[in-house]
């Protein structure tokens, strides 16, 4: 692991940090913002997947977390969302899909197979390294996300209800597979076989018997990718007769965007915290 930088922030250290990376076969950045209470004890970890166009960057300059995590003595540890570098396969004029869109998945279909493993690098590759190499109480693990960063946060908590504690999401896409901004890269990534798709897919995969919970959602009720890209309703009415404990919240007058992200992110970091302790 490399340091790209490190920078005081509210008595803690907001980092930037690079290594190879065995799962996408490329280097991968991301970053770690660790409070002041990690100096004398492990700290909880709480994980940040970003959305689509997005690096680990957006969040740290727009998403306004680094108050409440120190507060709460809370690591905040911001993955990319996919793999880069020259030898990636991309479609440079297609915002959706390759560098920037790697949809929390592990691609099946080549090119794109070898690099466009987030699944695996998320689950499995980057949380040894935050535990090797920073003073995390990896028992203690929640996940929140934005947009396709909220369509992994669901997914990965529901493949993993025994890792982390709780799940939030801002405007999630919560039903990929449908959404006409989702699907053609589930096919590229995937095939064309749609029964895969829904292990990466929330609504599928509760359908399929998957649990988990908590789990709050935040929607503006003017986002323009509401009812098209976003689909809350459909998450809602997938855990209908479910254990599951889903708190849907629609909030006036918000759109899509890291204003509406950044207004309740201490609200979400607040709420992570309880189920953390």
């Amino acid at each position: 692991m490399q340091i790209v930088s490190e920078t005081r922030s509210h008595g803690g250290t907001q980092g930037v940090y690079t290594h190879a990376s065995d799962a996408c076969h490329c280097e991968m950045t991301f970053a770690v913002f660790v409070p002041p209470q990690a100096t004398e004890k492990t700290c909880p970890v709480l994980w940040y997947l970003s959305g689509l166009t997005c690096d680990h960057s957006n969040v740290m300059d727009k998403g306004e977390y680094r108050q409440m995590a120190a507060q709460k003595g809370i690591i905040i540890v911001c993955p990319d969302t996919s793999p880069r570098g020259e030898d990636v396969p991309d479609e440079p004029d297609n915002w959706q899909f390759g560098k920037a869109a790697g949809f929390y998945l592990d691609a099946t279909e080549e090119p794109f197979d070898k690099n466009y493993n987030m699944y695996t690098y998320l689950v499995d590759e980057l949380p040894k390294l935050i535990g090797e190499n920073f003073n995390a109480d990896m028992s203690r693990q929640s996940i929140f996300g934005h947009s396709m960063g909220g369509h992994g946060a669901l997914t990965i908590a529901l493949k993993n209800p025994d890792r982390f504690k709780s799940c939030s999401a801002f405007a999630p896409i919560c039903r990929p597979s449908k959404a006409s901004w989702s699907k053609p890269s589930f096919e590229k990534y995937l095939g064309s076989d749609q029964s895969v798709w829904r292990q990466y897919d929330a609504c599928d995969l509760i359908a399929d018997g998957n649990r988990f919970s908590p789990i709050l959602v935040d929607q503006g009720d003017v986002d323009q990718w509401m009812e098209e890209g976003c689909r809350p309703q459909e998450l809602v009415e997938a855990v209908k007769g479910t254990e599951i404990d889903l708190t849907m919240r629609i909030q006036e007058g918000y759109d899509h965007y890291y204003p509406f992200v950044s207004t309740f992110m201490h609200q979400h970091i607040a709420w992570h915290a309880e189920h953390l302790k």
